[in-house]
């Protein structure tokens, strides 16, 4: 066992958790049971959690979730407890770790395979249900009625984690920040790496520089593009972003995004445009910044059954492609991104703008959802009042 505080491995029997009570209801922080793991789990005590923009579209009912829920899912943590046949994780109690959104059954045929991302019981089960593997939630009221939870249901001082989406920290690292690997930044790799398989000395456009977007900008920059644009409304977003090695950047607020891009490209248009924010007025204009042969990956969620125009003809006669890309591959580039992040490739601690209460979780959500955050807000439990 790690050498930790002993306070840090007693267990309440009750805790604080941010409750989603029904779709456009403000989250209610509440005491509920503190869960336990089962097998193939562990249970960790959250030091953060990131807020991300794809929540908003749950907590509005734009995406259909069962409620009463706990949202959150990018966490950073220790474990506490191991459930049953754990024992070949790796995992210790005491253990820092990050936890991952995407968290694969790593049994069925795609986890077989290897896309984590493409994992249909978790998208059965835990998207759709508020569930694990075993068809039941780990959370509950104090009166014993079920609480769905929105991946790990981070937005609590305790979370229950299958052991396939949890990576150990690098020590040194920032063990706040570090809550924004598991979504943001994995969301990123995933995109650059895997959706859009990023050759070097290829030129990108990123549209949309939030969390997400902040980190598709490192990754693309590290992996070797040659010119990184950087497109969004906001100025001091566009600001960090050349910190985080954009060579260009583009207020589409003030000017004409796609006239740029072809300035900025010699007239041929990008190899590769990643688009952020799930809205279908930036997926198509994505695709306008593309140069024959050109890849669109669209990595933003959008509010429910949002559709987007396509002009079909161009995508034929110019051998462009839409690659869509949900996140990583978790069990093997989690691992990555952390160490990323450890030895400094990555700017994690940059990324996170702001450090909130879980009190303050709610209001800070509806910031972010005005364009008021700038990076990534993260929940530090430590600054919870009781």
């Amino acid at each position: 066992m790690s050498q930790v505080d002993q306070e840090t491995l007693t267990i309440p029997e009750t805790m604080r958790a941010a409750v989603l009570v029904a779709p456009g209801e403000p989250l209610q922080v509440k005491h509920i049971r503190t869960p336990r793991p089962g097998a193939g789990e562990v249970l960790v005590k959250v030091t953060a959690c990131g807020l991300c923009h794809s929540d908003l579209h749950v907590m509005a009912g734009k995406i259909p979730f069962p409620t009463p829920a706990v949202l959150g899912h990018e966490v950073s943590g220790t474990v506490v407890q191991l459930g049953d046949n754990t024992q070949h994780s790796g995992l210790s109690v005491g253990d820092a770790v990050c936890g991952a959104f995407l968290m694969p059954c790593g049994q069925c045929p795609d986890c077989a395979r290897g896309r984590d991302d493409l994992c249909a019981p978790f998208f059965d089960l835990n998207r759709l249900k508020g569930q694990l593997f075993d068809g039941t939630s780990r959370l509950a009221d104090l009166d014993g009625s079920v609480i769905a939870q929105y991946s790990m249901g981070g937005l609590a001082e305790y979370c229950v984690i299958p052991v396939t989406a949890v990576t150990p920290m690098v020590p040194g690292m920032d063990p706040v920040a570090a809550a924004i690997l598991g979504c943001a930044a994995m969301t990123a790799y995933g995109a650059v790496r895997r959706g859009a398989d990023l050759r070097y000395g290829e030129t990108v456009a990123v549209i949309g520089i939030g969390g997400v977007g902040s980190n598709i900008v490192q990754v693309a920059h590290e992996l070797g593009a040659r010119k990184v644009i950087a497109i969004d409304v906001d100025d001091e977003k566009l600001e960090a972003a050349i910190r985080y090695g954009a060579s260009d950047v583009i207020n589409s607020r003030h000017l004409d995004a796609r006239d740029r891009v072809f300035e900025l490209t010699a007239g041929r248009g990008v190899d590769l445009a990643i688009e952020a924010l799930g809205f279908p007025q930036t997926f198509e204009q994505a695709l306008t910044l593309l140069a024959d042969g050109g890849r669109m990956v669209p990595v933003g969620l959008a509010a429910g059954s949002q559709t987007a125009a396509v002009e079909i003809n161009r995508i034929v006669r110019r051998g462009q492609q839409i690659c869509g890309s949900y996140g990583a591959r978790t069990r093997t580039d989690l691992p990555i991104v952390v160490d990323l992040a450890a030895r400094g490739v990555l700017d994690y601690r940059g990324v996170v703008s702001e450090r909130v209460s879980l009190s303050n979780a709610e209001a800070t959500y509806r910031r972010l959802e005005h364009g008021g955050v700038s990076g990534r807000a993260v929940v530090e439990m430590a600054l919870n009042d009781r």
